[in-house]
């Protein structure tokens, strides 16, 4: 398949932003490793932010690619299937080198510098909660857990805990911070 400049663009984007960051990345180094020219550049997107942002809603497709195949598999119980989707992100961040989640690399070198990549990240992180949220319906629907529990905090405690763990996870190039978060989260959940 052979991708048009925009998408070759963004999908080099992604991982050039999880390597170098965003203040750190070159648009000359974008457009060398791409072999595009500058102004095809300027042409598909208004400015380094624009870029910046239009990346990150790339990302956020292959997010919602995994929270739909993880989320609506019949074939496991609720918990099993937001774990599910946790693991196989712990998967992706292995084949890359353990440099964490984009959002999360993203929020915490922007988010006290620039209002839009704050509300960006902010908004694509709510939206990972609110899906995981309702599969924790589910769970308390199935008697997986307790009547009283607030899914919403509990998908909102759980991103937070994961997004902590990825930090560590990249600190160390080490996936250890992620599967005991998984497994202490998932074990008092459960409990």
């Amino acid at each position: 398949m052979v991708l048009d400049t925009r998408q070759l663009l963004l999908q080099r984007g992604i991982a050039m932003l999880l390597r170098h960051g965003y203040n750190d990345l070159g648009i000359a180094a974008l457009l060398e490793e791409t072999q595009i020219p500058k102004g095809s550049f300027y042409h598909h997107f208004e400015s380094k932010e624009d870029f910046g942002l239009q990346v990150v809603d790339l990302y956020m497709k292959e997010v919602h690619g995994g929270l739909d195949q993880c989320l609506r598999d019949a074939k496991r119980s609720p918990l099993q299937r937001v774990r599910h989707f946790f693991e196989m992100s712990e998967e992706k961040y292995r084949t890359e080198g353990y440099l964490g989640c984009l959002l999360g690399g993203l929020g915490q070198e922007l988010s006290g510098v620039s209002q839009a990549f704050r509300r960006k990240v902010e908004q694509c992180f709510n939206e990972i909660a609110r899906r995981i949220a309702v599969c924790l319906r589910e769970a308390i629907d199935q008697g997986a857990l307790p009547k009283e529990t607030d899914p919403d905090k509990m998908a909102e405690l759980l991103v937070n805990c994961w997004e902590g763990a990825a930090l560590r996870s990249r600190l160390r190039r080490d996936p250890a911070p992620l599967r005991e978060m998984l497994d202490f989260y998932f074990r008092n959940v459960a409990a």
